[in-house]
């Protein structure tokens, strides 16, 4: 069986940060409860999911180059 795959046309933290958005917009709409407050941190974990993103791909968390070490050469 083959795995239907798809090309992305944005970036997972344009995807999480939409996502965040719009569950924030539908908890407004929501009364004060438990769907409300359930809408409401799935969109805090869109936001924190798209803030690893961001540090995970940060280019002071890559591994140096074997031409950038320090040492004999």
């Amino acid at each position: 069986m083959q795995r239907h795959r798809f090309k992305h046309t944005k970036s997972l933290n344009e995807r999480l940060l939409e996502e965040a958005i719009k569950l924030k917009e539908e908890a407004k709409l929501l009364p004060h409860g438990p769907l409300r407050e359930a809408a409401t941190k799935r969109a805090r974990q869109a936001e924190m999911a798209a803030h690893m993103d961001d540090w995970l791909s940060s280019p002071a968390l890559r591994s140096p180059k074997k031409d950038e070490t320090p040492g004999p050469g």
